[in-house]
């Protein structure tokens, strides 16, 4: 069995816990003993270390490059660090692979993001106040360079936002593009083998569009569009570099069929993205290591995808959307078509991404009713259209080459139970009718676990015996933790009874 070195983007269960859970019985993999703690950074040293250790007995190695760089996610947006500690940790990286040649490292960066909304969450504090302002900003002056927007807009803009606040934004962005673009002199020299940029809470114009322009323009310059792909998504790229790793040295590039719910659904750009659904879904595919299929004969994989034919919308807004969606997609045919698939012998795998950050209900309803939910071979629905994507698509690799083992079914009902059940329902339930009881808020639940989690555990297992009911029996949520503190992400773990 091969030995993976895994470094996650951060300590969240889908970034650290997800991959190795999915994939830990095809590969051997290492994970940092210690990572670092939502804005607080992991210790570099504890990492290097970590990294000297395992590096001589390990085959390939799956790489978050902000953890390498800046200690996590959230720490790349916030750091203070001189460009010589980064650089030397960069670095760090040639001397590794000088040392074992063999080494095989896919890796990922993000490229800063800039979101729409003002707050200080997971970003540096003046966004509380001026972070749509500055997402603003960034669309104008994009627009401005390519002659769609006036000056006059552009300076009211600037306005907006205090000349300090501005300065360290821009200044921080441009730090961390520098390391970007330093990153693809890694891919060029043989160091790393495929480099994905991810685009974390993306959009057609702003800060990071230009960002990606920049990218874009190195990457075709350096002529390495072959090993570097740029395209939406974060938190789901360790199980599809995962995957990739896994079908690397399986030797195989498998076929994957798209089944869409709508015809016209593939034109659409999905919330928090900034291209047709139809373009992202390919380069999630290829950067896991398989090829699109042209006809479901030539598959061996089928990915249902749910996404409407309009404008994609919030789990929240769910029955404002409903007629728009009922009309523009038919979920009765696609599932038709997924059972004729699963009756053929091909691995099938469901994309739920038809509304942002939660499952849909009406599917799951659907599914449950036909008894599909322990047939299919892979579901996911959380977050992002990407972040979604990545994990269904990971979900068909390893059920291609390993099978439906206990450990992939528990990961297919964590996803039932977190996507539909926690994302989907519970979630807002919790945050409408027992945080404000609790005296909490949606970002302080006061502890990992204590009330709230009992609270979420309780509903978890009451939406499983109803809305799971084909298989509630045989789901078994064995504890339930709040990560970072706040009602946006659960953790799980889940157990699938044979």
């Amino acid at each position: 069995m091969k030995r993976i070195i895994y470094l996650p983007l951060d300590e969240r269960p889908c970034n650290a816990s997800f991959p190795v859970t999915l994939f830990s019985d095809a590969m051997e993999i290492a994970v940092p003993p210690v990572l670092g703690s939502k804005k607080t950074p992991a210790d570099w040293e504890q990492l290097q270390h970590f990294l000297e250790q395992e590096a001589p007995r390990a085959d390939g190695m799956v790489l978050a490059m902000d953890q390498l760089l800046y200690g996590g996610l959230i720490p790349s947006r916030l750091h203070h660090l001189e460009r010589d500690e980064v650089r030397k940790r960069l670095n760090f990286l040639r001397t590794l692979k000088k040392r074992y040649p063999a080494l095989v490292i896919y890796a990922y960066q993000c490229i800063m993001r800039c979101p729409q909304y003002s707050s200080s969450e997971e970003e540096p504090d003046y966004y509380a106040q001026y972070g749509r302002e500055i997402f603003l900003l960034g669309k104008a002056q994009h627009k401005v360079q390519l002659g769609l927007c006036r000056e006059e807009e552009l300076n009211s803009l600037r306005r907006a936002v205090p000349e300090e606040a501005l300065k360290d934004y821009l200044e921080r962005r441009a730090f961390n593009l520098s390391f970007n673009l330093e990153a693809l002199e890694l891919v060029r020299d043989g160091v790393i083998n495929g480099l994905v940029f991810p685009q974390d809470d993306s959009a057609a114009f702003g800060f990071t569009a230009m960002d990606q322009e920049k990218v874009r323009a190195r990457i075709r310059e350096m002529r390495l569009d072959t090993k570097v792909m740029l395209y939406p998504g974060a938190d789901e790229l360790g199980l599809t570099t995962m995957s990739r790793m896994l079908l690397y040295f399986e030797g195989r590039h498998p076929r994957v069929y798209v089944k869409m719910a709508s015809v016209i659904a593939a034109g659409f750009i999905p919330p928090y993205e900034d291209r047709p659904l139809g373009e992202t879904i390919k380069y999630h595919l290829i950067a896991a290591g398989c090829r699109v299929a042209s006809s479901l004969e030539e598959a061996d994989i089928v990915l249902g995808v749910t996404f409407p034919g309009c404008e994609g919308r919030e789990i929240t807004d769910r029955a404002a959307a409903q007629r728009e969606y009922d009309i523009t997609r038919n979920l009765a045919e696609f599932l038709l078509f997924l059972e004729d698939a699963l009756e053929s012998g091909k691995i099938v795998t469901v994309a739920d991404n038809a509304y942002a950050n939660g499952g849909d209900p009406d599917l799951i309803s659907q599914m449950d009713q036909r008894g599909l939910l322990d047939r299919i071979h892979g579901y996911a629905g959380w977050n992002t259209s990407s972040n979604t994507m990545g994990t269904a698509v990971a979900e068909g690799i390893h059920a291609l080459i390993r099978g439906m083992t206990n450990s992939h079914r528990s990961f297919i009902a964590l996803r039932y139970v977190e996507d539909a059940g926690y994302c989907g329902k519970v979630r807002s339930d919790v945050a409408e009718n027992d945080l404000p009881r609790l005296n909490y808020t949606y970002y302080d639940v006061g502890e990992q676990r204590g009330e709230v989690s009992r609270i979420v555990g309780g509903k978890l297992r009451e939406y499983a015996a109803r809305e799971l009911s084909s298989i509630a029996d045989r789901i078994e949520i064995q504890d339930v933790w709040m990560p970072w503190e706040r009602a946006f992400e659960v953790g799980l773990k889940i157990q699938w009874k044979e």
